[in-house]
């Protein structure tokens, strides 16, 4: 795996209307461009992940795995805004001469193809062979999609959208609030609204999961107070949201969520054009769509509204006790439907 820096120092124009002086994008690489230049994927990772796909892919992309580097050349470049090495809020700000903080400016989905079209331009790479994303991830592939229409020969979104829904906006700005109504998040340093983050994890884990998740993983109370009287009583289901919002805490930061949030919130095929559907009509690469039945955040209708309009797209809902997090977990049987796709079968 290589780990690489990629830099712009023009002036880059958001669809905001606002310039900033330049961005840099972190991507990961793995394996090698053969000689035919047609063994490319492209995979775009989620809100809170990295450019290490094979890290939080593990069952998809890396050594024997579906997506090797043996077969493939793989890239996965981190996302503006995020905090494991492209342009975030956390960063310098040569305009003011300190860290831009609350001031980072908002990159929509469609801003961050446009800076990803200038590293694969910069990569001299002409053709992919393969686009796949889940979540946010899947938002950023069908945008690029769209927006040039001849470069990806596959594309496989997976528990995705066209648009972010009004729940989908929902969950997110209940997000923010908790990160707004921590009383340290109007300070300027990096550990501003930590508590809030926390909060606003756990509010997003009731939407990655469901129901049956809970009932089937987190029922009953902690061992150590099984005994105790009712008053005393911890349950498990709420040590769970306690210990993942303690694990974001120890690896992301609340302006890059918080910011990460509004862009997702943003994503809209149809913005700016005919329409969503019109938009997705103009995909001409051959698309695999997988939905996850139990998933409430992203629920399968809205991957079977984006294969009912992309040219000739394949739908497959799978089945999974994991809800929306299924696209994470759910890697073999997400393997063998891709496998097929690519296979004509």
């Amino acid at each position: 795996m290589t780990n690489q820096i990629y830099k712009y120092d023009k002036d880059f124009l958001l669809e905001s209307g606002k310039i900033i002086k330049g961005f840099h994008l972190e991507y990961s690489t793995f394996g090698n461009i053969n000689a035919e230049h047609n063994n490319i994927v492209w995979v775009f990772h989620a809100l809170s992940a990295n450019s290490n796909a094979k890290e939080w892919w593990h069952g998809l992309v890396g050594v024997d795995k579906f997506f090797t580097p043996e077969k493939y050349f793989i890239i996965c470049v981190n996302m503006p805004g995020s905090c494991y090495g492209s342009i975030g809020p956390l960063d310098f700000n040569p305009v003011t001469g300190t860290n831009f903080y609350h001031d980072f400016p908002l990159f929509t989905t469609r801003d961050m193809i446009t800076a990803y079209k200038l590293l694969q331009e910069h990569l001299n790479i002409r053709k992919i062979h393969l686009g796949i994303g889940g979540s946010m991830g899947g938002q950023q592939l069908l945008e690029w999609a769209i927006k040039d229409t001849d470069l990806f020969e596959y594309i496989v979104p997976i528990a995705t959208n066209a648009f972010h829904s009004p729940w989908g906006i929902a969950f997110n700005a209940s997000q923010r609030m908790s990160i707004e109504n921590d009383t340290t998040w109007k300070n300027k340093n990096p550990e501003a609204g930590m508590n809030g983050m926390k909060v606003a994890r756990s509010i997003a884990l009731l939407s990655y999961r469901n129901y049956h998740t809970y009932l089937e993983a987190q029922q009953g109370v902690t061992t150590e107070t099984k005994h105790k009287p009712v008053d005393e009583l911890i349950f498990r289901a709420e040590t769970y949201q306690k210990y993942q919002g303690e694990k974001m805490a120890r690896r992301f930061n609340a302006f890059s969520y918080y910011f990460l949030s509004k862009t997702m919130d943003t994503h809209n095929v149809g913005r700016d054009r005919e329409s969503v559907e019109a938009a997705l009509a103009s995909i001409k690469s051959k698309c695999l769509v997988i939905g996850i039945e139990s998933d409430i955040l992203f629920p399968a209708s809205e991957q079977i509204f984006i294969g009912n309009n992309i040219p000739d797209a394949k739908v497959e809902i799978i089945k999974s006790l994991f809800g929306h997090d299924g696209f994470l977990l759910e890697y073999e049987i997400i393997a063998k439907l891709i496998y097929l796709f690519l296979n004509g079968l």
